[in-house]
Formats: structure tokens, sequence, C-alpha cells
């Protein structure tokens, strides 16, 4: 079996990117069933949203393997996910009163860390339970804004892959070209 063609890609669990996405889901399923009202819109919203923004890395993911297009385009739509998610908790912590951390605050600053130290969803799962609505909102908007320059990082990285490796189509008939060469010998 040629490894060269079509290698195989999908190893998204082991992304950081997939990580933060994940823990973010779950925040986001923790913070919209503890603080929305049951019945509300958002809590589906934010939920779906937050789902998206996984799926999405995860279908992009295992799309790269024949499609760098469907790859970029799906870790697009996660962006486009969080991106919305973000809103919801800007909006929530608005109408609310509620304080969005500024960037340089020293809670931002030391929350920034601690994420950048732990992208694994079980750390925050049973951590976000003791925190506060404004809390809680402003941890998920931190992962959010790491995520996005991550996913930001992994189109770059695939558009670089397809400049230098090319489509299926490119791959396909290098590998059969090689074939038909080794044959020949």
């Amino acid at each position: 079996m040629n490894n060269e063609f079509l290698p195989q890609q999908g190893h998204y669990r082991k992304l950081v990117v997939y990580q933060k996405a994940e823990s973010i889901y779950d925040i986001t399923y923790h913070f919209a069933h503890t603080f929305l009202e049951k019945g509300d819109r958002t809590v589906d919203q934010m939920i779906q949203a937050a789902r998206s923004g996984k799926q999405n890395i995860a279908e992009g993911s295992q799309a790269a393997t024949t499609s760098r297009e469907t790859e970029i385009k799906l870790y697009n739509v996660a962006k486009a996910s969080l991106h919305e998610l973000l809103v919801d908790y800007e909006d929530f912590l608005r109408v609310r009163g509620m304080e969005a951390w500024e960037k340089d605050s020293p809670k931002a600053s030391l929350t920034r860390t601690v994420c950048r130290a732990h992208p694994e969803s079980a750390f925050y799962r049973e951590r976000i339970k003791a925190r506060s609505a404004e809390t809680a909102a402003n941890i998920a908007m931190i992962l959010i804004h790491q995520t996005d320059y991550l996913l930001m990082r992994l189109i770059e990285s695939a558009k670089q892959r397809f400049l230098k490796e090319g489509g299926i189509r490119e791959q396909m008939t290098r590998a059969r070209i090689k074939y038909r060469n080794e044959q020949k010998k």
C-alpha cells in the first residue's frame, strides 16, 4: 500500500483547537442550562453554535484526506459558529449589566494563562459549576478567542498544504505516474 498517496488525516482529537472547542461546548452546555431560562431559544442556539464549532473541526479534519477545499470551508464554518456564540455571551453580559473583562485586566490575563495551559474539557467541567454567570461567560469568551486564533492558524496551514501538495486530482495523477514508472523498471 502506498502511504504517500492520500495519507489519512482526521486525528482531530489530538488537536488543541478541537480540545478547546470541546471545552467551549461543555462550558456552554452548563452555562445555558444553568443561567438561561428554560424555554429561552438562546439555550438551543448557544448550544448548537458551540456544537457546530466543535463538530466542524472534526469534520474538516476528516475531510482533509480528500479535499483541502472542504477542510478549509468547514474550519471557516467552525470560526463563524464560534463567533456567533461569542456574540451571544457578549449580549448576555451586556443586557444584564455584567462585566465583560477588558483584554488587559488582571482577571482576563490570568484566565488566558490558565486556558492556554488547559485545553482539555475535563479541566473545565467541574470547575465551571462553581463559577458565577459572569465568570463562566468570560472564561468561555477567552476560550473562544483562543480557539479562533488556532482555527486561523489551522486554515493557514491547510492553505499551505494545498499550495505544496495540490488537490486530490493532482495527488492522484502524481501517484499514477509514479506507479507506472515503477512498473517499467
